[in-house]
């Protein structure tokens, strides 16, 4: 399949610094007709779009759908009957919790010519900014990603036994409406309360925030510090490192002998 067939660009923006974005990336939102994207592309990103090129925003957050992801499966599918050459402009990386693959699905099954652009992802990204690497010699052997958000009337059934594990990094992508619960659910199957953890704020951005805590006052420190989406949460032995290590913005401990 050569560029010129292909109607539509899954394409993974990275998690906010428009310097992540990948040559194609750029290559093809430069020479985009349409871009379709997503609530957490950076305002940065956005600028890069050529003046005259149309804009569509389908931007999703927790518990609000601008659009609801069958409209946006559709709407590729009619822009890509009218001719147009398509950007389907994601947050991160398209496929790792970012719905790119249902698009592609959904894509494919119309008959529409597509390619997917990786994108530097949250936990890569925001960890490398906070001085957090996912895996070090010594300190963690693996890393999971894990989401916390929940489809509608399902609750967070995750395996945490499994999850609490203290050689694993666990990353946390849009977890926190349910970090009490998660907080709870990993002390419970054993991954001790002082595990340190960090709250990643706007990662990678002017704006980000690296807060230092423990896995047991996760919930607490997030509330005091009143961090909103996007918040990425990262538990293990590797957080201790950005004490040294944090270069994009100096990391902060949460102080929770004045909170309540």
């Amino acid at each position: 399949m050569t560029a010129e067939t292909i109607s539509v660009s899954i394409v993974g923006s990275g998690p906010g610094d428009p310097d992540l974005l990948t040559v194609k990336a750029l290559r093809l939102i430069r020479e985009a007709d349409v871009v379709v994207y997503d609530l957490l592309v950076s305002e940065q990103i956005l600028d890069l779009i050529p003046p005259g090129v149309k804009r569509i925003f389908a931007g999703k957050a927790a518990r609000k759908h601008f659009m609801p992801q069958h409209e946006i499966n559709e709407l590729l599918v009619t822009l890509a009957a009218g001719g147009d050459k398509v950007v389907r402009l994601k947050g991160g990386d398209p496929f790792i919790f970012g719905r790119g693959s249902e698009e592609a699905e959904h894509l494919s099954k119309h008959g529409v010519s597509f390619d997917v652009v990786p994108g530097i992802t949250a936990s890569a990204g925001c960890g490398a900014y906070a001085g957090i690497p996912l895996t070090h010699r010594g300190l963690a052997k693996g890393v999971r990603f894990i989401t916390g958000h929940l489809q509608e009337g399902k609750t967070l059934d995750l395996n945490w036994k499994s999850l609490a594990d203290p050689d694993t990094t666990l990353v946390i992508y849009m977890g926190l409406t349910n970090i009490g619960h998660i907080s709870e659910k990993l002390i419970e199957a054993g991954l001790p309360g002082d595990t340190p953890t960090a709250a990643i704020h706007k990662g990678t951005t002017p704006e980000q925030q690296t807060i230092l805590t423990t896995l047991g006052d996760i919930p607490a420190c997030v509330e005091k510090a009143g961090l909103k989406a996007p918040t990425l949460i990262v538990i293990g032995p590797v957080v201790n490192l950005a004490k040294d290590i944090a270069w994009h913005v100096p990391a902060k401990d949460c102080d929770m002998e004045s909170h309540g």
